[in-house]
């Protein structure tokens, strides 16, 4: 199995890891995006998790004139639906489910695995959790969109998995509305989603910090 290189941050470096978050960046940027935030979540010293951030391999992306950028896959048209290259999303799925057996290999309960992304990222966790073999302890969507939604294998092992959505007001790159469809969609499934929406552009805020932080804490209690 090879994996897609990352960068590891460990909330409590004096105790084994006994939780893993891996938690993917939007499109153009890299594992660094979020790696700094870990110490912002303030996590109790008792729950020492594990927190992976893959760099997504840098691919020709269509809308931005096939300009080679980090990308977990195309996106050919920025219209409402984002039609997006499938394939390479489920590519990048897979990959996250090998971080999810690496992680498994290392000693740590799938139900204590989280799997959470921005934008792009984010698209691609709803892919993964939803289709992963084993039951995963949450999901968690930041500013994002299920572009799969049509297409996505639900597993039975997370049938029942705990998802948490959150999305800026003023979000003028991914629009909150796909985020608001992103739970009708999933209610339709039959999963009770969490929505979150924050006074915000395409980015991440203090109080949804402070949100993420009490619903890992939650999740992986």
């Amino acid at each position: 199995m090879s994996l897609l290189p990352a960068i590891v941050r460990d909330s409590n470096p004096d105790k084994a890891a006994d939780a893993a978050v891996i938690w993917l960046h939007g499109l153009g940027a890299d594992g660094n995006d979020f790696a700094g935030l870990v110490p912002e979540l303030h996590l109790p010293a008792e729950l020492s998790v594990r927190f992976i951030f893959p760099h997504a391999p840098s691919i020709p992306v269509t809308i931005n004139q096939g300009y080679v950028m980090p990308a977990w896959y195309d996106i050919v048209e920025m219209d409402v639906q984002r039609r997006v290259d499938e394939k390479q999303l489920r590519a990048s799925a897979a990959a996250v489910h090998d971080f999810v057996s690496q992680q498994m290999a290392a000693g740590i309960d799938s139900q204590r695995i989280v799997l959470a992304g921005f934008s792009q990222g984010g698209a691609v966790v709803l892919e993964a959790g939803l289709s992963c073999q084993y039951p995963l302890a949450g999901l968690l969507s930041l500013s994002s969109y299920f572009p799969t939604a049509d297409s996505v294998l639900v597993n039975d092992a997370n049938r029942h998995l705990p998802i948490r959505i959150c999305h800026g007001t003023a979000d003028p790159v991914v629009n909150e509305e796909l985020g608001k469809r992103t739970v009708s969609v999933l209610e339709a499934f039959g999963y009770q989603p969490q929505y979150s929406r924050y006074p915000m552009q395409h980015s991440v805020c203090l109080e949804e910090i402070r949100d993420i932080s009490g619903w890992l804490q939650e999740v992986l209690a």
